[in-house]
């Protein structure tokens, strides 16, 4: 063969291998792209983009420095670890940070991307996921709950039921704390090894378990005829949605309104640091003191991680997210035109609607009569604060820290923001990190 031949043969050689690996190339990225973009759907998908580029160099403001200082005293004078901290204005995110540590131990600092337990704040999550199946005509404000009438109708809840005014007990209701519940017999979110020793149970009762407990109880009012503070009342509207929709609370909460919002960093809470998420922060008790897990086992384990079932508790407080995140979601459901909104006006105007008798709405805290929306939520482990101002700003916090005096706290934090916000407001860049 003639040496001419040879480098020809060689040169096609080359070159066809070469056509073999740029093809093979080309089809890993597609194929990568497509799983980054249809895994989104699964708990381990990739974030949103808009979330993947967020840091927090990227809110080292010229000016904003002596905020920082007022943050940092604020940790200390709380003993909180971290902080993470959003600033919206007119659904434009013009400030993300966060502050001190994500997990001491491991040496992982804040960032804005840190996602934690956000508490009773869940509850405006859950009541956001209400007004959707009121407006796709799956129930309505008025829906009875329980009965045979009821959408919990099933035969071993009506059994299990003590008192007959139960039957009365409306979705609106349960959304504004007036469903008759009370802590008469202590929280039953809260007290399961209580629940497992009266009733002689061997292991924690499901969701379902403990409705028909509760239910064989007397309630503490005639429903709407008072009002107290429930968390066993928003886990029933999670309830309510597994049945309504057929679907996991979990999944049609992601779904149907997180997804939408473009929201795409929250995750249910888990009871244990071992089980806890990527970007999930290290949570820290009040105190060192171990106590008895949740399950009954008898083993002492730190306050936060066993202490209690936090993935339990549904949308009465089970949820994770980024503060930026939840400020997205806010930004979907406050009425403004910057970012789509989820809910139509009529639903917007539910969830806010002020009661000269009763601050507390739907899903928020409290609703002030000048347009000012609040939401709170507190554990052993974590304080969250939504602020929602008419002048169309919004502040979100979210610390890894909780402190015995919880009330106090909030009360703390809501001044911080007052303070922040007349203080540097007008110095927050004009921009939108979205």
């Amino acid at each position: 063969m003639k040496r001419s031949d040879i480098r020809k043969g060689t040169v096609r050689l080359v070159g066809f291998s070469l056509a073999v690996f740029i093809i093979i190339h080309l089809v890993y990225v597609l194929r990568l792209h497509s799983c980054s973009t249809e895994g989104r759907g699964e708990d381990n998908r990739k974030s949103a983009y808009w979330s993947d580029t967020l840091s927090n160099s990227m809110s080292q403001i010229p000016g904003l420095e002596p905020m920082d200082k007022e943050i940092e005293r604020f940790m200390q004078k709380w003993e909180i670890k971290g902080i993470s901290l959003a600033v919206t204005r007119h659904d434009s995110l013009l400030y993300a940070k966060g502050y001190g540590w994500a997990d001491r131990q491991a040496g992982v600092q804040m960032e804005t991307s840190s996602i934690m337990r956000m508490a009773s704040a869940s509850k405006l999550v859950t009541a956001v996921g209400i007004m959707k199946l009121c407006e796709e005509g799956k129930l309505s404000l008025d829906s009875k709950v329980f009965g045979e009438e009821g959408i919990l109708n099933d035969t071993s809840y009506t059994n299990a039921m003590r008192d007959p005014r139960m039957k009365d007990i409306t979705i609106d209701h349960l959304l504004r704390h007036k469903g008759g519940f009370t802590l008469g017999a202590g929280d039953p979110m809260f007290n399961t090894k209580d629940i497992m020793a009266v009733k002689k149970l061997t292991t924690p009762p499901t969701n379902e378990e403990l409705t028909r407990i509760v239910l064989g109880r007397r309630l503490g009012f005639t429903p709407g005829a008072g009002r107290r503070y429930s968390n066993f009342g928003y886990m029933l509207l999670s309830l309510v949605i597994e049945k309504v929709t057929g679907k996991s609370y979990w999944d049609f909460v992601r779904e149907e309104v997180l997804e939408p919002a473009g929201a795409y960093q929250f995750r249910p809470a888990t009871n244990y640091y071992a089980e806890r998420h990527d970007k999930e922060v290290r949570y820290y008790p009040p105190d060192n003191e171990l106590v008895e897990e949740f399950n009954g086992s008898g083993r002492m384990v730190e306050r936060v991680y066993g202490g209690s079932n936090v993935n339990g508790l549904l949308g009465a407080g089970g949820w994770l997210a980024s503060a930026s995140d939840l400020a997205r979601l806010v930004a979907a459901i406050d009425g403004e035109p910057g970012v789509e909104n989820i809910l139509s006006p009529e639903s917007i105007n539910a969830l806010t609607a002020y009661d000269e008798k009763d601050n507390m709405s739907r899903g928020w805290s409290e609703v002030s009569p000048n347009g000012k929306w609040t939401r709170t939520g507190t554990l052993s482990s974590t304080h969250a604060l939504i602020e929602r101002f008419p002048e169309g700003d919004c502040w979100v916090i979210l610390t890894n820290s909780g402190v015995w005096t919880g009330h106090h706290f909030s009360k703390d934090l809501e001044r911080l923001v007052e303070r922040l916000r007349s203080r540097y407001e007008d110095k927050m860049p004009k921009r939108n990190l979205w």
